[in-house]
């Protein structure tokens, strides 16, 4: 026979027992992402619109793509979006990062000052052009160059992070400069710049970001993988038809000036994109082999880890 004190313990601790699955569901996973201070790296602050309940997005900004990529490499960061001239670099130097979706398109601009003679890719002969090293935005500009016969010792090539290019720009510290959104919006919002053009003439496309991730997350948690992906498409979808909200965005995030961020958005210079298609593989091994031959890598990466489309082609499926 049980007596009274036996008979409470026991539905105690079957009360606990279960208690214990609803208190573990109750628990969000948080999974942490990287982001970069740029218009084109909001999808991110998207996420959780459209994340399950259980999962929390936890979003850590930084302003340089190699940062980024960085904080992926060493886990800092559970994925991150960034540029693929900085996971190029990475996964060419044996670096453990792997590209399992795309982020977003174009995002670039050459601007040159308002009322200058900078009017062409040409007329950047023997000027001062703000570029940041390591970016996507240096391939390009280099591979402009070269399709007009010239090379970077034709211009006097300066160091300049992104968000100091407008102001260099404005007080004539250099003639041009090749940048990211909204520093092209904002210089020509504000009439301080002039659009020499949109770099996009290439056969790279308007290939800018990717999102990438840690091998090990590859291997050990592919579900995790599908379900960031998944979110992934929804809020880049969103965007694409909610400019407004973007725009609404990236001024509470960021800072931005609001005239900056509409012209960007107006002249549909940036695209939020999700999937690894086929052109963007392509357009990745054509990108690799341009930072080959510029001498920018030793080695082209091995494509087979470095590019993992497999998520995407499940998420696409669905």
């Amino acid at each position: 026979m049980f007596d009274r004190r036996t008979l409470l313990k026991g539905t105690a601790a079957a009360a606990g027992v279960l208690a214990m699955p609803a208190i573990a569901r109750a628990q969000a996973r948080t999974v942490k992402m990287g982001s970069l201070r740029l218009i084109h790296s909001m999808t991110p602050h998207f996420y959780e619109k459209f994340a399950p309940a259980d999962l929390k997005i936890e979003i850590t900004t930084f302003d340089s793509p190699t940062d980024g990529k960085n904080a992926v490499v060493t886990k800092s960061v559970d994925f991150g979006g960034f540029g693929i001239a900085a996971a190029t670099l990475g996964a060419a130097a044996g670096e453990p990062v792997v590209v399992v979706g795309a982020f977003c398109n174009k995002g670039m601009g050459i601007v040159s000052k308002a009322g200058s003679d900078v009017k062409t890719i040409k007329d950047l002969k023997g000027k001062k052009v703000g570029i940041w090293p390591g970016s996507t935005q240096e391939v390009f500009i280099l591979e402009r160059l070269r399709m007009e016969g010239m090379s970077v010792r034709d211009i006097q090539s300066t160091r300049v992070p992104f968000g100091e290019m407008h102001a260099m720009l404005s007080r004539g510290d250099i003639d041009a400069y090749v940048g990211a959104e909204p520093g092209p919006g904002f210089s020509l919002s504000s009439g301080v710049g002039q659009l020499v053009e949109y770099p996009y003439g290439t056969t790279m496309g308007g290939l800018n970001m990717i999102l990438g991730t840690h091998e090990d997350t590859v291997a050990k948690d592919p579900e995790l993988i599908r379900t960031m992906l998944t979110i992934h498409r929804k809020a880049s979808e969103f965007m694409m038809a909610n400019k407004a909200a973007v725009a609404e965005m990236t001024v509470a995030k960021l800072g931005a000036n609001k005239a900056a961020v509409d012209n960007a958005l107006a002249a549909d210079n940036v695209e939020y994109t999700w999937e690894l298609s086929d052109k963007v593989l392509a357009q990745s091994k054509t990108y690799a082999q341009q930072m080959l031959e510029l001498k920018q890598i030793r080695a082209l990466p091995d494509f087979g880890k470095f590019l993992n489309p497999t998520f995407s082609k499940a998420v696409a499926a669905t």
